[in-house]
């Protein structure tokens, strides 16, 4: 598979988990490029609407939204996320198995 697939497949999964680490990035992230109203929500409503937006229009362009579509299964995701490059600093850093249960989700299971 491609970067950008591979990206896009396991990016919602990933965006979610993470979301409530950078809950005020995600929610200015919703407000000001996704247009999503504040009035009213909480900000995990905002930042969970602003991310429900992005992936519907990942959806209408076509992209990959599965790492089944990629051909990945349940027995390579133990060695995928081996493999995972794992940076200091964003949001939140992953274990091991948080990737995991971040590439399973990105299974669309």
């Amino acid at each position: 598979a491609t970067h950008g697939m591979t990206l896009s497949a396991v990016s919602m999964p990933y965006y979610r988990y993470i979301m409530p680490y950078g809950l005020q990035k995600f929610k200015r992230y919703a407000v000001n490029v996704w247009d999503v109203e504040a009035a009213g929500k909480t900000d995990e409503q905002i930042a969970a609407e602003g991310l429900e937006r992005m992936e519907a229009w990942m959806r209408e362009i076509g992209l990959v939204m599965n790492t089944k579509e990629l051909g990945v299964t349940d027995e390579m995701l133990d060695g995928i996320a081996k493999g995972t490059f794992i940076m200091e600093g964003g949001y939140k850093i992953l274990t091991h198995d948080e990737i995991v249960a971040i590439l399973k989700e990105s299974m669309g299971e």
